[in-house]
């Protein structure tokens, strides 16, 4: 979807870029072969033109702080075949949900492998394994989970592309948290786990610091779940993003 977009460049708005795709332009090869085919005019036309073929290059190259500064944060999903190979399902449990609270783990899941990052374990050690992604996804994790990482980790860049899944279901039409849209999606969680929330991941957390080991491993259990979740949650949420914006049902990319 990413090399179908050209809503990242100035002066294009979702109108504009409807039109584009309405008049056969699916993406920026068939553009680039014959860009008078868009239907835009004079100097716009030359504008685009420049924009497309230098993004063209940036993802040529891996680049993903190029389309993640120039695309709006809402527009993030667009990329995740392009960068999918590369990406990081993410999910944090803190104390609490204030600013002087603190994250008591980070949990990745790459597609294949699920990693825990533990306070006072090996938390620190997430620092340096999550510059190897290149494309995060969480569920609220622009009003929760990167501003606790960037108080947490004020040294790391996370500037990767990030796909939020809750405003991208809010979206959709779905209401209501994680757990709220599993239970319409009929995504099942374990027995163990079924009906906690985040402050039941507060209160194990508690328990484990006082020496419960099925506190530790129910917690941990709770948060690999999560992140696995997200990759289901998105594969859903993907092709009905691409119908939302209007891009032509039956068309490839």
């Amino acid at each position: 979807m990413l090399s179908s977009s050209f809503i990242h460049v100035r002066g294009i708005g979702p109108i504009t870029e409807q039109r584009i795709w309405q008049r056969g332009v699916r993406d920026w090869d068939t553009f680039l072969a014959n860009p008078a085919t868009a239907g835009l005019r004079g100097r716009k036309t030359v504008s685009l033109v420049e924009s497309i073929a230098l993004s063209r290059e940036h993802l040529r190259r891996g680049n993903h702080r190029y389309f993640s500064e120039l695309l709006a944060p809402r527009e993030h999903w667009r990329a995740f075949p392009e960068f999918g190979h590369r990406i990081a399902y993410l999910d944090i449990e803190t104390t609490g949900t204030g600013e002087h609270d603190a994250i008591t783990l980070v949990g990745l899941y790459d597609g294949t492998r699920a990693r825990t990052y533990v306070k006072d374990e090996n938390l620190q050690d997430f620092a340096e394994e999550i510059g190897r992604f290149q494309l995060l996804v969480t569920f609220y994790g622009s009003g929760f989970d990167l501003p606790f990482l960037r108080r947490r980790f004020p040294h790391v860049r996370l500037d990767q592309l990030h796909i939020d899944l809750c405003p991208a279901f809010h979206r959709l039409g779905y209401k209501g948290g994680l757990k709220r849209i599993e239970e319409q999606l009929e995504i099942p969680r374990s027995p163990e786990t079924q009906g906690l929330d985040g402050w039941d991941a507060v209160r194990l957390w508690r328990e484990w610091q006082r020496g419960s080991r099925e506190a530790r491993e129910l917690l941990l259990r709770y948060n690999t779940e999560d992140i696995v979740h997200l990759e289901t949650l998105l594969e859903f949420a993907y092709p009905r993003l691409k119908e939302h914006v209007g891009f032509p049902v039956g068309a490839s990319r």
